[in-house]
């Protein structure tokens, strides 16, 4: 495993592209409404990355080993989508929960985020409860990024909050190392034990992203070779956050103006219960 122990100028580039990155959703979140198709967001959102920000859309075209290239700019992933789902001409409704994945490229670095949004504002009392217990368990994960601790401890801390909600961790997908590329090393499971796992160290980026099932943890492939869904249909939620490891603890890249704030838990270093 070759993990990238990042430089102070690349840190900075990292910086600006993930802004960006959570910029992007800030500019779309008052179009995800009743009616609009995810096809029209994807638009919207390259549009505003190649015309406004003057960046890239990194899943564009986008073609791993075993797979053929995305056809969009951003993932939608609406109810029981877990991750990868592809826009095109659904329209949402009301109570229907979507995640927006965003990531761009800027002077050659991937700022990578996403978020759930409740369409309409109103949801069931499970959707809700699902993006919110979701969340938590992205900043619980986060919470545990310091020097010298192990990977284990974060997928620990996201699993131990999912499971005593009454939630599942989804297994096949994980966060990852990002910078100059895509995906890199080091993988970041959602789930583990404490103390096991790769060391964390300063200058290490990489992605938090826990994908949350209101039933079983199973999935499925679609055939379009991309949208990853729950086999048991029930709703699924992911957060994502880009994390650098600075010397005494963390620092989220992914932040800016219309983010979602984290827990006030967070502020108090106290966990959620």
């Amino acid at each position: 495993m070759s993990v990238t122990i990042h430089t102070p100028e690349e840190i900075e580039s990292m910086r600006v592209a993930c802004r960006l990155a959570s910029e992007v959703l800030d500019y779309i979140e008052p179009y995800v409404q009743p009616g609009v198709t995810t096809e029209e967001l994807d638009r919207l959102c390259h549009d505003y990355q190649v015309n406004v920000q003057r960046t890239i859309p990194a899943p564009l075209n986008y073609a791993p080993p075993g797979y053929k290239p995305y056809p969009k700019s951003i993932c939608s992933s609406v109810n029981h989508v877990v991750c990868h789902g592809v826009p095109g001409p659904r329209a949402l409704k009301k109570g229907d929960i979507v995640n927006l994945d965003i990531t761009v490229i800027n002077d050659g670095f991937h700022g990578d985020t996403s978020r759930m949004f409740v369409v309409g504002k109103e949801g069931s009392k499970q959707a809700e409860r699902l993006c919110s217990i979701t969340f938590e368990c992205l900043w619980l994960g986060i919470s545990k990024v310091r020097p010298g601790a192990r990977l284990g401890d974060i997928g620990h801390a996201i699993q131990q909050h999912a499971e005593t909600n009454g939630f599942s961790v989804v297994r096949e997908f994980c966060g990852h190392g990002i910078g100059r590329k895509f995906h890199e090393d080091p993988q970041v499971l959602h789930y583990g034990k404490p103390g096991t796992g790769l060391e964390i160290r300063e200058g290490m980026i990489f992605t938090i992203e826990p994908m949350i099932n209101a039933g079983r943890a199973a999935v499925s492939e679609l055939p379009d070779g991309w949208t990853i869904v729950t086999r048991d249909r029930s709703l699924s939620a992911q957060w994502e956050h880009t994390v650098l490891v600075t010397p005494t603890g963390h620092e989220v890249l992914t932040l800016s103006a219309g983010c979602p704030p984290p827990p006030a838990w967070m502020n108090s270093g106290s966990g959620a219960t």
